[in-house]
């Protein structure tokens, strides 16, 4: 599921989780010893990706049931590496319409991450959905067997075992602090759905995505955005490849208004901000940061 289920108390009876995706007993398992993890592999998109985009899966999301947090975390995370997150869908828990989103964002961006949907229940389908996307078979991989052998021992049984399945050529990878490793299928990295496991999952993983810097200045002005307008086209039109945002803020004393300028060339932001400081109108400089 694309979010955590309700947590609920350990059970001493012979299978310790009554939704097995819960958020205690996965904290358990990737706690648990693991092999070393195979050498990773690393994506080839001008030196490292440049582009993202995430899949959310859950009926759960689309019924307001559940907030999702683990999209703005990786958005956040991603822009700070220097990645941009292009696409963002939220699918519910149905195998053809996670293979399509999941082919199409594979197809049109450096790095996919998929949240939630990789339990062991009936409506945890997102492997299979993955792999209808890649055109392979679900296949049972011995390491992810091994790590739940350790963890159940002689409880072990095959709805465990569900959670040992992958797309087939699928690689595990990360390493500390997480011994359960992570799915990545080509281009595509599967996450669960609990914010902590994958925050967890993603931070084992970070240093894979890392690209050239973006720059970022905010600017915040007293005055409104219709006043601004003008001189924010004449800003693009001078600084073609700015990313430029403009945010009103109605209730901040403050300001009115807060303007981002981004690029990944420093000496180019530092001269559109320079441009864009000497536009303003007397007095509506607030403050730079």
């Amino acid at each position: 599921m694309a979010s955590p289920k309700p947590e609920e108390a350990p059970s001493t009876s012979a299978q310790p989780w009554s939704r097995i995706g819960s958020a205690s007993a996965m904290r358990a398992i990737l706690a648990s010893p693991a092999a070393p993890p195979p050498a990773a592999r690393v994506i080839e998109s001008g030196g490292m990706p440049k582009t993202a985009g995430i899949v959310l899966v859950g009926n759960e999301i689309l019924s307001g049931k559940i907030a999702d947090a683990n999209a703005t975390f990786l958005c956040r995370e991603l822009r700070a590496l220097g990645v941009e997150v292009r696409r963002i869908s939220v699918v519910p828990d149905e195998v053809d319409l996670i293979a399509a989103e999941v082919a199409a964002q594979s197809r049109s961006h450096d790095v996919v991450f998929t949240s939630g949907g990789v339990g062991p229940t009936h409506d945890d389908v997102t492997i299979e959905g993955v792999a209808r996307a890649m055109a392979v078979k679900v296949v049972r991989h011995p390491r992810l067997v091994a790590i739940l052998e350790g963890y159940y021992g002689d409880r072990l049984n095959e709805t465990h075992l569900k959670m040992a399945e992958i797309p087939d050529g699928a690689e595990l990878v990360g390493g500390e602090p997480v011994r359960f490793p992570t799915i990545l299928m080509r281009n595509v990295y599967v996450l669960p759905g609990v914010p902590e496991i994958f925050r967890q999952k993603f931070e084992a993983l970070r240093e894979r995505f890392r690209d050239a810097p973006i720059f970022l200045k905010s600017v915040f002005v007293r005055v409104g955005e219709g006043t601004l307008a003008d001189h924010l086209n004449g800003l693009l039109a001078d600084f073609p490849l700015l990313l430029l945002g403009s945010y009103p803020e109605f209730a901040n004393p403050e300001y009115k208004v807060k303007v981002t300028l981004e690029s990944r060339d420093h000496a180019y932001l530092a001269d559109a901000l320079a441009a864009f400081l000497r536009r303003l109108p007397a007095g509506a400089l607030v403050k730079v940061s």
